[in-house]
């Protein structure tokens, strides 16, 4: 039987960078070390959105877009990646827990569900709602970074 791959052996995977042409719009399909830098990049105390993930990658390959549906792959195999890292004793590891959806709700397909995410974010002194069946970070759009 086949070996399955681990997180970070997907996240490393070689894969070319591709520009296509979506409805008369140019769309970047990110490799995942593309969103893993991207998400590397915010700061302790910031967050960022999705579309703002998505916008800086379309924005550093000359795109109007870049592909939902790979950036959102991509950033749940960089987060699991992460967490593969700090199961190893890892230190610095890639940041997942600041990215929040677009209205300022966790991601409930990340690691851990709601709780790994909402821990790290009360630890970098954000508040997290939980009075709703999904999580959320309230005035979130005072605490994201700026590309």
């Amino acid at each position: 039987m086949a070996k399955r791959k681990t997180a970070r052996e997907k996240l490393h995977r070689e894969q070319e960078l591709r520009v296509v042409e979506q409805r008369g719009k140019l769309m970047v399909i990110p490799r995942p070390l593309d969103v893993d830098a991207a998400i590397r990049r915010v700061r302790k105390g910031r967050l960022t959105t999705v579309s703002a993930i998505r916008d800086r990658l379309a924005r550093d390959n000359g795109a109007d877009t870049a592909c939902p549906f790979c950036t959102g792959i991509f950033i749940r195999m960089s987060a699991e990646a992460a967490e593969e890292e700090r199961a190893e004793g890892r230190k610095r590891i890639t940041p997942w827990w600041r990215v929040v959806r677009d209205n300022g709700s966790l991601h409930d397909k990340l690691p851990g569900h709601f709780d790994k995410q909402t821990r790290r974010l009360r630890t970098e002194g954000h508040e997290v709602a939980a009075d709703r069946k999904t999580p959320r970070v309230p005035g979130f759009g005072k605490k994201l970074q700026r590309s």
